[in-house]
């Protein structure tokens, strides 16, 4: 039984990551005794196990997810499959680390639209924003749905395009059982962000690629340019997965695909309980191509329903409130048309969903929202 007036936190990371706590602890003094405090083997055991974990051949840990992408667009560039100004499809309802990433790479992103259905690049759109300077189609698996890749690798092929997917949200996300999030594309970037399905306590994040040459260039241009110590072959940075970071995410990733298994879940509560009218559930076809890093629902009045929520001590976040094309950051992009985006932004609400939740809570959560 919830007491009503006992809030249901939307995310409770304490709580998450206090069934590690022992173990962490063993990490963390083992990281203390080994002295080797950067690059050490808990960094390299995470990339093996990573890209294990994802069927890819390579693995490279970022210090996070925005860097992640910006490296892998640069890594093509230092290739010669990419030059500086050239177009960069992406979807206009993204998160805006996306678009930073290709901005920060001197390349020009392309907002296409969406699919109102699943919140993922219309597929439908893509071909018509296609020019002669278009090089990269770059999808993102918005809140742990995988985008339509099969459709999006074929009109890739077809264009002679390089496909680079965010899958900052969609760890774990499958096509037929095997076919995962990290090597369904050219190349993929990940975010670790503590929030995330797979979450670090701290920033971090990675690269999976089957691309040995890409592989090298990423590492090399996140550690100073430097392939080896003390040469520089490119203007680098500095972005490298924690050592200690990357010692909890291996621990985690033993339990992510039972956690992803347990969101769906609580999804599929959701899903076929939750009857309200006022409430617009999201697109899912029940299989394992969504991991549910978000549940987002939309309602015509936000302010009132977010109102209620609170009344009723339901967490809730929107995911996102403001489109990218409406950021002063990116006021180049303000003239822009795109009314899907813009309908989209106004109305999500996103609710618990997380491996803290009990069925009382989620009885409630139900409840309440058929009585709105």
């Amino acid at each position: 039984m919830v007491n009503q007036h006992q809030t249901i936190p939307f995310l409770d990371l304490h709580k998450i990551n206090g069934r590690y706590q022992e173990v962490f602890k063993s990490c963390f003094s083992n990281f203390l005794d080994s002295g080797r405090y950067i690059n050490g083997s808990s960094l390299q055991e995470f990339e093996r196990a990573f890209a294990s974990f994802c069927g890819a051949d390579y693995c490279i840990g970022t210090g996070n997810g925005l860097d992640a992408l910006t490296l892998i667009l640069r890594g093509y560039m230092e290739l010669g499959e990419i030059n500086p100004g050239d177009e960069v499809i992406v979807a206009a309802n993204t998160f805006i680390a996306t678009i930073l990433s290709i901005k920060y790479a001197g390349l020009k992103p392309v907002l296409v639209e969406p699919d109102e259905k699943t919140f993922n690049l219309d597929v439908q759109q893509i071909e018509k924003h296609i020019t002669d300077t278009t090089k990269v189609i770059l999808p993102t698996h918005l809140y742990g749905q995988l985008a339509q890749i099969k459709e999006i690798n074929e009109i890739a092929k077809k264009k002679n395009l390089l496909v680079i997917s965010d899958a900052a949200q969609a760890h774990g996300a499958k096509i037929n059982n095997d076919h995962l999030a990290g090597n369904l594309c050219d190349a993929t970037s990940f975010s670790f962000y503590p929030t995330k399905n797979l979450g670090a306590l701290g920033d971090a994040g990675a690269v999976t690629t089957n691309n040995k040459k890409l592989a090298d260039i990423v590492k090399s241009i996140g550690n100073y340019g430097s392939p080896k110590k003390y040469r520089n072959d490119y203007l680098g940075v500095n972005s490298r997965l924690d050592e200690l970071q990357a010692g909890f995410l291996l621990e985690k990733l033993k339990d992510l695909e039972d956690d992803n298994r347990f969101r769906r879940k609580i999804a599929k509560r959701y899903l076929s309980e939750i009857k309200n009218t006022k409430i617009r559930l999201p697109f899912w076809d029940g299989l394992e191509n969504h991991v549910f890093h978000l549940f987002v629902i939309r309602v015509a009045n936000r302010s009132e329903f977010c109102e209620y929520l609170d009344e009723v001590g339901i967490g809730y976040l929107i995911h996102y409130p403001i489109p990218p094309h409406h950021q002063k950051a990116l006021i180049e992009f303000s003239d822009l048309s795109l009314p899907i985006t813009e309908k989209i932004h106004k109305e999500v609400v996103s609710i618990p969903i997380n491996i803290t939740l009990e069925n009382p809570q989620i009885d409630y959560i139900i409840s309440k929202l058929n009585q709105y």
